[in-house]
């Protein structure tokens, strides 16, 4: 117990750490002084200045040996830190953490996607579609969302993670633009489902790969950005479909542990939505993959419900495709 309890009080001071470093004198109305500073930010001592708390308390604070900071602490260091949002509740969150009163957040152990949820995939086509774990593995897609990632479907199983993607695959690295936008918020968002449990296994073999394989990964994860992922939009230069830029829907699935189901749209008459349109037409007869054991040309099965009369030019397009 005390091992878990040090943990999670380290993990706190390291995003003290890390925020401290993004604060400059000049921002909080310090003076920065003659000479170089050596350290990048705030000075520790004038963080806790500005906090109202002892020196030798905030050290503890940031080294993990002080785990139960009251509210009240918790509150003034934001304040200090200027955290907003999403990276505010993020410091109260690990404070939580640290005094082990972690808030209650189902576990994410299982993988299995709802039947009920493979038929609203398969409902919204012809919209990209996919649903992800909480720490972005994807588990399930119709169609047009496995054609919208490029080469994922080619990963084992237990390789299909976004994040993944996006720093180690070669066509998810060029896949979006602006790239470094893309990339910040993807990391953003991976700390701030982290931090209700730093140490989940999925978690920690995720980064600990992305850390030694990319060090563009490891200097973003160490910012300790957090921003969470409520829609958006993003833009892509697709290999097939071409260049177009998509809104997006993040939707809770109750009773998962954490699932997500992400939707893209595109507004009708545009040259985006023609685009976006092509991932649900089936290739040129010329350009189709082999099929795969599952037979399906992108590796993973079809999804097939039962479907009306009414729909079933759109079936046989999908089974072509």
């Amino acid at each position: 117990m005390a091992a878990a309890t040090d943990t999670r009080g380290t993990e706190l001071g390291r995003y003290l750490k890390a925020r401290r470093a993004q604060v400059r004198p000049e921002d909080v109305g310090l003076p920065t002084g003659a000479g170089l500073r050596r350290t990048p930010g705030l000075r520790r001592e004038e963080l806790a200045a500005l906090a109202g708390v002892s020196v030798d308390y905030y050290i503890r604070l940031e080294r993990g040996r002080e785990v139960n900071p009251s509210p009240a602490v918790v509150d003034a260091l934001g304040r200090a830190l200027r955290l907003r949002g999403d990276a505010y509740e993020r410091l109260h969150e690990l404070a939580e953490l640290a005094s082990g009163r972690p808030s209650e957040l189902p576990a994410c152990t299982d993988h299995t996607v709802r039947d009920s949820v493979l038929r609203m995939l398969e409902s919204v086509r012809p919209l990209p579609a996919y649903v992800v774990s909480r720490y972005n593995r994807v588990l399930a897609a119709n169609p047009p969302g496995r054609r919208l990632m490029p080469g994922l479907w080619d990963c084992p199983e237990h390789q299909r993670n976004i994040t993944r993607y996006l720093f180690l695959h070669p066509v998810g690295r060029t896949l979006y633009e602006p790239r470094e936008d893309t990339v910040a918020r993807s990391v953003a968002h991976l700390r701030a489902v982290a931090g209700a449990d730093p140490d989940d296994p999925e978690l920690t073999a995720l980064v600990g790969e992305l850390v030694l394989k990319s060090p563009e990964f490891a200097r973003l994860w160490e910012r300790y950005d957090v921003c969470e992922r409520g829609g958006g939009q993003k833009s892509f230069q697709h290999p097939k479909a071409g260049p177009m830029t998509l809104t997006y829907e993040v939707m809770q699935l109750a009773r998962t542990g954490g699932q997500r189901m992400v939707v893209y749209q595109a507004a009708p008459g545009t040259p985006d939505e023609e685009a976006m349109l092509r991932l649900e037409a089936p290739h040129p007869p010329a350009t189709r993959a082999e099929p795969t054991p599952s037979g399906h040309p992108d590796g993973a099965p079809e999804l097939r419900p039962a479907r009306s009369p009414s729909q079933a030019p759109a079936a046989a397009a999908a089974a072509a495709s």
